[in-house]
């Protein structure tokens, strides 16, 4: 059998009928569209953070598209983030017309350098776009000093950081709007693809509403600002509304896998995830750093165990983003990352026994080389 980084066989099979019974109530319901467990899981992911609003969208990429565009953001502007990022992040900065800025990451949490942003502001730059990478925040003070002192908006990339806290706030609840993926891999993942921008500002959220259905008000009547379809599926919706329930639990699960992991492979050469100062991490991807990684992960081929890097191309070094005038260099932190981490098998229902042989497999790998 080959182990993988993740696989969802095992908690579909836990949690079949549960999600068989939200199928069958979108079916049985004699509305498909928009109706009531969209509604349902817009309600309810709002409540669990706390603000006024969340608005189901399709797919994460979208949700920062949207959430850009509601707080002005648009051509001619600039918006400042990191290349260590999964690429739709860019795409969606390149898709409303606006220049994705990059500053480089920190070494030990490969998070935003937040320290790097201040010199990075022109009259152009519009946001602020922190990506909470790997099931962690970015060090929010800072970004939210200088949008105060700048007039930017925040807008928080929360792909891979459902549940997790900053000093005791969620992710999501520290900027002026925040995307969320719901990819079947994330920490909170439906059976395809869906998204959502949830904000505690009324105006924003009225905007989201309207770029997500074309650009309308009301159901098929007068488009206001031209705009596409970007609705959140209401079999996804109600999917995402019952696993919600669960959501502490997964994550719960997720740090005992970390917990395994940290006991199991200390003192092996690994670099481990380490923690931020004031965070909550949920595991989102398990992460480790090791400076012949390519050799480590052909060691663990051999073994039957295939794993991912996340990344190993930094998005300014990206063929399709060479019209930003970036070069190899230009970020050494983030370059020097791309060639040394990769990624563990990392999910609630990961079987002890494979993430056992995962740990014997590179214990014995680290130690031949």
């Amino acid at each position: 059998m080959t182990i993988r980084v993740w696989d969802y066989l095992a908690e579909y099979e836990k949690e079949r009928e549960d999600i068989l019974d939200a199928v069958h109530t979108v079916f049985a319901s004699g509305r498909l569209v928009m109706g009531d467990s969209v509604r349902g899981f817009e309600e309810e992911f709002a409540a669990y953070h706390g603000t006024a609003h969340c608005v189901g969208l399709d797919n994460g990429t979208n949700a920062i598209k949207l959430g850009l565009q509601a707080l002005g953001v648009g051509p001619g502007d600039e918006v400042i983030t990191v290349s260590n990022t999964a690429a739709p992040t860019i795409v969606a900065i390149d898709s409303v017309g606006a220049t994705p800025v990059f500053v480089d990451v920190r070494e030990q949490d490969f998070l935003m350098d937040t320290t790097q942003v201040a010199a990075a502001v022109t009259d152009r730059t519009r946001a602020l776009l922190p990506v909470h990478l790997y099931g962690q925040c970015v060090e929010m003070a800072p970004l939210r000093a200088l949008a105060r002192e700048h007039g930017l908006r925040i807008l928080e990339d929360c792909a891979q950081a459902h549940g997790a806290r900053h000093h005791g706030a969620l992710a999501g609840t520290l900027g002026d709007a925040a995307a969320f993926s719901f990819y079947p891999t994330k920490v909170l993942g439906a059976y395809g693809d869906g998204g959502a921008t949830v904000t505690a500002v009324d105006e924003v959220a009225e905007r989201l509403r309207r770029l997500r259905y074309y650009g309308m008000a009301d159901r098929y009547y007068v488009v206001q600002t031209p705009a596409h379809n970007s609705r959140l599926d209401e079999v996804h919706a109600e999917i995402l509304r019952r696993k919600l329930r669960r959501l502490d639990t997964y994550i719960a699960d997720r740090r005992a896998v970390a917990r395994r992991y940290a006991e199991g492979l200390a003192g092996t050469g690994l670099t481990l995830p380490e923690l931020a100062e004031g965070n909550d991490h949920v595991h989102y991807v398990y992460v480790v750093r090791h400076p012949r990684r390519d050799a480590v992960l052909e060691g663990l081929r051999a073994h039957g165990i295939e794993l991912n890097i996340s990344y190993p191309w930094p998005v300014h070094t990206m063929s399709g983003f060479a019209h930003l005038g970036y070069r190899r260099g230009d970020l050494p932190v983030t370059e020097r990352l791309a060639g040394e981490i990769f990624s563990l098998p990392m999910y609630p229902s990961l079987p002890a026994g494979i993430q056992e042989k995962t740990i014997s497999a590179l214990r014995e790998v680290l130690g031949a080389l």
